[in-house]
């Protein structure tokens, strides 16, 4: 368990991230909890910014999981070609989808253990769609988390499932959604893998990596 000054640290840390990003959300486009589950797919080892650009025509040309499972592999991954990986992700993003409808009559099941079960989704994925779709609760360790969180001297851990754990700890319930938002922000707008902006940090007197970063 983490000490009450330790909290208190971490406290004021998302108390200045809340006045520095108020309006955060997430970074991927999406109009219902399916699309947000094939987006977060299809985010793995790329930036959000192209899923977006990808997923604008994808989500007219593909409604269901019928539509992703009838389309031929080769047409899909034309399709997703530019986020990388696409051979994988195609076939993830097929298998899902055949778990949705034999398990689930084609809906997004709105439970972490059913979410976190179907294929080509982990933890991160579940939590974002438990999370954003379903306002359920959740911590999405994704690049973001797990650097700042280390960086900040929250975490000393590169497992994202004891990262996820430890931040649960320390933070409370009604903070857990937005926490990825936050440190996401953070981390694409000063506190930037390779070259943070040390000197423009709201988190500076806080954060145990000021002083090497900043010379």
């Amino acid at each position: 368990m983490s000490s009450k000054p330790e909290k208190e640290r971490v406290k004021k840390i998302f108390s200045l991230l809340k006045k520095e990003y108020p309006n955060v959300k997430p970074a991927l486009n999406y109009n219902s909890a399916f699309e947000l589950l094939i987006a977060t797919i299809l985010s793995a080892q790329c930036t959000d910014k192209r899923v977006n650009l990808v997923t604008a025509s994808l989500f007219k040309k593909y409604k269901s999981p019928e539509d992703y499972i009838k389309v031929p592999n080769e047409e899909l991954e034309k399709d997703i070609f530019s986020t990388g990986f696409y051979k994988h992700k195609a076939k993830s993003v097929k298998n899902c989808c055949s778990a949705l409808i034999e398990r689930h009559s084609g809906n997004v099941p709105s439970d972490f253990d059913l979410l976190n079960e179907l294929p080509g989704v982990g933890r991160k994925t579940a939590s974002v769609v438990l999370g954003n779709a379903f306002g359920i609760p959740a911590i999405a360790v994704d690049t973001h988390v797990k650097r700042l969180s280390n960086l900040l001297g929250l975490i000393k851990s590169d497992n994202p499932d004891k990262i996820e754990i430890e931040l649960k700890e320390l933070l409370p319930k009604k903070d857990w959604i937005n926490t990825s938002h936050l440190l996401a922000a953070h981390g694409r707008k000063v506190c930037i893998a390779g070259r943070p902006k040390c000197f423009e940090c709201i988190l500076g007197n806080l954060c145990p990596s000021f002083n090497k970063n900043a010379k």
